[in-house]
């Protein structure tokens, strides 16, 4: 799938703005881009109101979620709502879209992995992921401290 225009520019608006660098999780232009070439790599853009931008509605970007899809999986890569959004249900409006387009897609199952303490746990509970497994250290702080990560499952 590639990205219309303006997409890119979208997503890293929103990720600059909303990851921590102390944790590393962001992601830079030309990862974004090149994701987004891969044909079962798949970006939904949201605005303030939550509705989808696709090229075809302009509107200021608030929040976005990128993912991958295999056979009958889809893995949720990436999600971010800018701080000044959030608390309005725009995670919560990415992840649904997510899972019908996954569903349209045919995936049964999503994935996901994240680090331990990651507030948006509360979101993915909330949506029905289940913690399948840990990494223990799995990713390295810009402190050079190590923390866990943690696999979540859901049957769509």
């Amino acid at each position: 799938m590639s990205p219309f225009p303006d997409q890119v520019d979208q997503i890293m608006a929103v990720m600059e703005a909303s990851f921590d660098p102390a944790y590393g999780e962001a992601w830079n232009r030309r990862q974004v881009s090149d994701a987004l070439t891969l044909p079962h790599t798949f970006a939904i853009v949201v605005d303030t109101f939550g509705r989808v931008l696709d090229g075809s509605v302009a509107g200021e970007p608030a929040g976005f979620v990128l993912s991958r899809h295999a056979a009958d999986e889809e893995e949720l890569l990436l999600i971010a709502v800018s701080p000044d959004c959030r608390g309005a249900g725009l995670g919560l409006t990415l992840v649904e879209q997510l899972f019908a387009d996954a569903k349209t897609r045919g995936a049964t199952r999503m994935f996901l992995e994240m680090r331990r303490g990651n507030p948006a746990v509360n979101l993915y509970k909330k949506v029905g992921f289940e913690p399948i497994g840990v990494r223990t250290n799995y990713y390295n702080l810009a402190d050079g401290s190590k923390v866990d990560a943690i696999t979540f499952g859901k049957t769509l």
